[in-house]
């Protein structure tokens, strides 16, 4: 990412939060931010970044806003005459010294969160409006046509016109749930970005960089949510394996193979001191729980001595606190490495009929177990299997690489 990009996607959120906060049309002043950063990009890269950018940007998205609303001959009577009621300057921007700073992150992420919207366009209006990313850069990240993704932010804006979202804090009762989407959005981006489920890369590092930044920015906002921190806390200690998860040729290394040397120590001690305080301090959710189960596996020195016994013990709360397919498959990778592989292959065996059945993740964990157990031939075949339905070219070469390994006779 140039810098011109990276400070683009910085403002991006603010001047949305600017033009939202002053005329309430989320619809027209996303457009409008989108138009002005597209103008940006293409100015900026000729000229170099302004003085003030954020004034800079502000008064081009306004200006563009207004243009919308002049030019929208079905409605130009009554748009004109609330602009011509409100003051002029609320439609070009200030200089970036002279506006009152005023961070509106929280606001736009519970918009874009809204629960009027289905799960796909809360990702997809969250990586546009607050993310910065581009339809195309959405449409490539989720594997389909940018037509389609457009359509999909278009239906997401017009729904929440339909369903009246206004740009403000949800009531007290509401808060708490609609905080726990707005999490769960930004815990998919990440999860995305650091395991994409199809294509040549295992690491999409602009998906995960910006869910760290904006759980990042949230926790700068909920200090006390416990479980914003629980997630930040997460999302560092599992980046900060990253440079070790591909060897040279892209092919993913598992935990047990990675050069422990390459994590990045700074993201491991800053998240293990966020999740000290908050178990202390702040109530117990998922994301702390799985925050505290990385802590272990980042601190160890190797998976040997990697505490597993106590990974296990929080495993176990963490099925308590969100039952879920995918943690008691983790689960079972744990309970493998304390009571044995034929402990961890029951667990799988009980979720083979249900919504994991077929999926490529059980059967690369029944196949690893398999092979703890010394059932080779059977493990191989299943890693072949595995691969077949991958959709990441890096773990189909991962599968298929296991897979060879054990048909080959051992020395």
């Amino acid at each position: 990412m140039t810098p011109v990009e990276d400070v683009l996607r910085a403002l991006a959120p603010r001047v949305l939060g600017t033009l939202v906060r002053r005329h309430g049309d989320f619809a027209r002043c996303e457009d409008a931010v989108q138009e002005a950063l597209i103008a940006a990009a293409e100015k900026w890269a000729r000229e170099g970044v302004p003085e003030h950018p954020l004034g800079w940007l502000t008064t081009v998205a306004a200006r563009r806003y207004v243009d919308q609303v002049r030019g929208d001959a079905a409605r130009e009577r009554r748009e004109l005459a609330v602009l011509d009621a409100s003051p002029r300057d609320a439609l070009v921007a200030p200089a970036a010294d002279a506006e009152p700073a005023r961070d509106d992150l929280l606001e736009l992420l519970f918009l874009c969160c809204h629960p009027a919207l289905t799960a796909p366009s809360q990702l997809a209006l969250t990586l546009r409006a607050v993310g910065g990313l581009t339809t195309p850069e959405i449409a490539a990240a989720f594997l389909v046509p940018e037509k389609t993704m457009g359509q999909r932010i278009s239906r997401a804006k017009q729904t929440l016109r339909d369903a009246g979202a206004r740009f403000e804090l949800p009531s007290d009762a509401e808060h708490g749930p609609r905080l726990r989407v707005v999490l769960h959005v930004l815990y998919l981006v990440f999860n995305e970005g650091y395991s994409a489920s199809a294509g040549p890369d295992l690491h999409r590092v602009d998906l995960t960089r910006e869910a760290l930044r904006l759980v990042r920015a949230l926790h700068e906002r909920l200090p006390a949510s416990g479980e914003t921190t629980g997630l930040l806390a997460l999302t560092l200690l599992t980046e900060a394996r990253g440079r070790a998860r591909t060897g040279p040729d892209g092919v993913l290394i598992p935990l047990a193979e990675q050069d422990r040397s390459l994590w990045d120590r700074a993201a491991i001690a800053e998240a293990t001191a966020l999740l000290t305080h908050s178990l202390a301090t702040l109530p117990l959710g998922p994301y702390q729980v799985q925050a505290a189960i990385a802590a272990l596996h980042d601190e160890a020195t190797s998976v040997e001595t990697t505490d597993w016994p106590q990974v296990l013990a929080l495993y176990d709360l963490l099925e308590r606190l969100a039952p879920n397919p995918v943690v008691s498959l983790n689960r079972a990778v744990a309970l493998g490495m304390v009571d044995g592989p034929e402990a961890g292959l029951a667990v799988v065996d009980d979720l083979d009929s249900g919504v994991l059945a077929g999926n490529h993740r059980l059967l690369a964990v029944r196949a690893h177990l398999l092979d703890q157990a010394g059932n080779r031939a059977e493990a191989a075949a299943l890693f072949q299997e595995a691969a077949r339905l991958a959709g990441s070219r890096p773990e189909q070469r991962f599968l298929l690489a296991r897979a060879a390994e054990l048909f080959s006779p051992r020395m």
